[in-house]
């Protein structure tokens, strides 16, 4: 998907444009209302990122002038405004979901997911491969050679980051702000805790493909998803 962030904070924008991309989205970045309302209007997104408190146009006067502009683009409101009145709002004038700041990447990942299965089905990749290797993104459920185990969500993110990026070393910094946010603190061993859960899991299927790769972080061998 082609996703549209308009955010004025640079640290939030590039944390947003990473968390999609690692989905395997495509997402550009504008930090204002006007830019942002021109680019929807000109170019065909899948989904808008809207903050609310902007520079110029507020979020909420970009999305009033998309809709009247008939602009059926689904737009997710993302702002520090959570109180009932600002959510009312917000839905009132069109938005299709509304998240309050701070929140987890993880979150609003699912929550796309969750609005394409409904609205676009065939938007959403619903299975990813590596070699015989398969990660069911609807079900979370990973499956090699017959056999299957269900996944927690932090399980299922981890898997799938490394899956999206076969023999690829990963550090434990990427890993802990794409899966648990760009609140989490990265001082806490969290990822060697849940790579040993996934490594269970992937054992009990006959595979050991989570290699340790010293002073980096992790990579899936795919070699060894045959």
């Amino acid at each position: 998907m082609h996703v549209l962030v308009v955010e004025d904070d640079p640290k939030i924008a590039s944390h947003l444009q990473q968390g999609l991309q690692s989905s395997g989205h495509q997402a550009q970045s504008v930090a204002a209302g006007e830019p942002a309302l021109r680019l929807a209007l000109e170019r065909p997104f899948d989904l808008i990122l809207l903050d609310l408190m902007l520079p110029d146009l507020s979020g909420y006067e970009v999305l009033r002038r998309l809709r009247e502009s008939d602009c059926s683009t689904p737009v997710f409101v993302l702002t520090a405004r959570g109180g009932i009145d600002d959510k009312v709002q917000g839905l009132d004038l069109g938005a299709d979901d509304y998240l309050v700041k701070p929140f987890s990447i993880v979150e609003l990942q699912a929550r796309i997911r969750a609005f394409f299965r409904r609205a676009q089905p065939d938007l959403v990749e619903r299975v990813l491969r590596v070699g015989a290797l398969t990660l069911d993104q609807v079900e979370r459920k990973v499956e090699h050679a017959g056999k299957h185990a269900s996944l927690t969500e932090r399980e299922y993110q981890l898997l799938a980051m490394l899956m999206r990026n076969p023999d690829t070393p990963l550090t434990r910094a990427v890993l802990s702000d794409r899966v648990w946010g760009y609140s989490f603190d990265t001082g806490t061993n969290v990822v060697d805790v849940y790579v040993s859960y996934l490594r269970k899991k992937l054992a009990d299927l006959g595979l050991r493909p989570i290699r340790t790769v010293r002073g980096i972080g992790y990579a899936l061998d795919s070699a060894s998803c045959a």
